[in-house]
């Protein structure tokens, strides 16, 4: 097999290795399912894209998207991430500042956007599925977080299933430390990814962290369905407008510097930020 075109693009940054890394194989449409999981293994990132031909006209372009374990439906910094390698590439062109994804969850839409620092890759998050969880899975999550939660926490489904945590501000985020192996057993109970917390925080809107343990990521630096999941329980228990935006810190607490700009119109949200290509060269494959 030929050299597939490989990049390493950082997510939530314009500074390269402060925001969250994904590994980005173009042309991989020759590569089999378990050479993507070994090859996700092997770069041990949170998530690992490959790129395909749409098999939609639909669509610009097809992902698939790795963690070290498991194959994703939807991902966010990942999406972000591939978009903006495919128009470095020249795999696709964007069409009137749009591109189309095609991936397990469906159709995703993409726009690129110009703000006053350089390029800005929004996504529109798949519909929210949300649902409560048990009153006793509850009591355990809040024991392992240290802190009772109001509202109750929530099961959000984006493509990627989170359960979503409002602690009191960002310094209990901050200080939390959760038990990683009782967060494992909840996310199997629940069919859940992991847990994403999230409080407010002062110049910045949100401070949010997500753990996946499930996936084989204790803490994720950076993420986007986490960070759809907490805009779809903001929705969800009213403590939004029908209109409103806002910003995220995330990543400090594993030395990242993660910055995620969302927006909400009415049930629909869209969350993104910048990229830039860290490594860039040839994947040889046997």
């Amino acid at each position: 097999m030929n050299p597939l075109r490989f990049k390493q693009v950082d997510v939530f940054t314009r500074t390269p290795f402060l925001g969250n890394p994904v590994a980005v194989v173009l042309d991989a449409e020759k590569l089999a399912d378990e050479e993507m999981q070994r090859i996700a293994a092997w770069t041990n990132l949170s998530e690992t894209t490959f790129v395909l031909p749409p098999s939609s006209s639909a669509a610009d372009y097809r992902l698939r998207i790795f963690t070290p374990r498991q194959e994703l439906p939807f991902a966010g910094h990942p999406t972000i991430g591939s978009a903006h390698a495919v128009i470095e590439s020249g795999f696709a062109a964007a069409n009137n500042g749009r591109l189309r994804q095609e991936c397990l969850a469906g159709l995703i839409e993409i726009a690129i956007e110009s703000g006053q620092d350089g390029k800005l890759i929004f996504i529109r998050a798949p519909h929210p599925k949300i649902s409560a969880i048990d009153p006793a899975q509850a009591e355990r999550l809040a024991a392992t977080l240290g802190a009772a939660q109001t509202p109750p926490p929530l099961r959000v489904d984006v493509g990627v299933v989170w359960l979503i945590v409002e602690l009191s501000d960002a310094r209990a985020v901050d200080g939390a430390a959760p038990d990683l192996n009782a967060i494992l057993k909840l996310s199997e109970e629940t069919h859940s990814a992991g847990v994403t917390i999230f409080g407010r925080a002062a110049g910045t809107d949100l401070h949010v962290r997500s753990f996946a343990p499930a996936l084989g990521v204790p803490e994720d630096p950076v993420c986007g369905s986490g960070n759809a999941s907490v805009a779809a329980y903001l929705i969800h228990n009213r403590l939004l407008a029908e209109k409103a935006r806002y910003q995220v810190r995330q990543g400090m607490n594993v030395g990242r510097a993660g910055r995620v700009s969302v927006r909400v119109e009415g049930n629909e949200i869209y969350f993104g930020g910048p990229a830039v290509t860290c490594v860039e060269g040839n994947l040889r494959v046997a």
